[in-house]
């Protein structure tokens, strides 16, 4: 038995749990209980602008009968929001983030623009001049807060060619062990801006620090963003879980069951008459893809 082992299921309550979720949710609840650990759930509602109580509820009902159980109090991230406010002014404190008045369009314009190096089409900015920001939030211009990648390296002098995580599943190209972060692959992520408040990739790895969390098991569309969390957890002094990337369910269409792609959600299933056994019947059976 792994003692202290720990695993999270984090959903955002944006849309109905279905089979792909089941999947992930299932996985790390399969992994906790083989080691006599622990399963916990997270509701990573900080995008105030899609997050819906009437998602969570459901997602709480379509876990239980699942057959899931988790430690009470469940987190809400909306409920921690100074804690990741406090560690954007630590970024800040330390020159790491900059404000960026682009908007996504620029963004956009101007990643297609630049030349794609060997990670890809990203974005690399930099701080404007002093007066020129002045005068920019002077005028009420909106920004997001971007990490910079190139000033994180600096702050931590050597320390980065040695940042690496372990991989305990595979990532899309068959990562698997110990894996070096190239944090570069995503390029001067957003870590807050006004309409969604703090991003993804800063609350998650409070969170999972937080929480103790020592497996992160997740799909591997989300391998990349290990790169840049382990960067994050080495900026603000945080652990680093063990990862275990997962493939993704495939449709009878070809294509990666998601909310978007019109995916069967859970509830649709239980009230056709499936049952749990039917719902892992299929995932076993379902066509999968890294």
């Amino acid at each position: 038995m792994l003692d202290g082992l720990v695993t999270r299921f984090a959903p955002s309550p944006t849309g109905p749990l279905h089979l792909g979720h089941a999947y992930s949710a299932l996985t790390a609840w399969d992994v906790a209980v083989a080691a006599g650990g622990r399963f916990l759930l997270r509701i990573e509602d900080i995008d105030s602008t899609r997050a819906r109580p009437a998602f969570e509820a459901q997602i709480l009902e379509d876990l239980t009968w699942l057959g899931l159980h988790w430690e009470a109090p469940v987190l809400r991230q909306s409920e921690h929001l100074s804690d990741y406010h406090a560690a954007l002014e630590d970024l800040a404190a330390k020159g790491l983030i900059y404000r960026c008045f682009r908007t996504r369009a620029d963004v956009a314009a101007e990643i297609t623009r630049a030349p794609h190096g060997s990670t890809g089409p990203v974005f690399v900015g930099q701080a404007l001049p002093p007066n020129a920001e002045a005068e920019r939030l002077s005028r009420g211009e909106a920004f997001a807060w971007r990490l910079s990648v190139a000033a994180a390296r600096r702050h931590l002098g050597p320390a980065p060619s040695s940042l690496t995580f372990l991989e305990a599943g595979h990532g899309p190209d068959g990562e698997h062990g110990e894996i070096r972060a190239e944090p570069e692959r995503l390029g001067d992520i957003v870590l807050a801006r006004k309409d969604v408040g703090v991003a993804y990739h800063l609350a998650v790895v409070i969170d999972d620090a937080r929480q103790g969390v020592t497996d992160v098991i997740r799909g591997c569309d989300l391998f990349e963003a290990a790169h840049i969390q382990r960067l994050l957890q080495a900026l603000l002094d945080l652990p680093t879980p063990t990862y275990r990337h997962h493939p993704l369910l495939m449709g009878p269409d070809g294509k990666r069951l998601a909310k978007r792609n019109g995916a069967p959600a859970l509830k649709a299933l239980r009230e056709a008459g499936e049952t749990v056994e039917d719902v892992r019947r299929r995932i076993a059976d379902a066509e999968v893809a890294f």
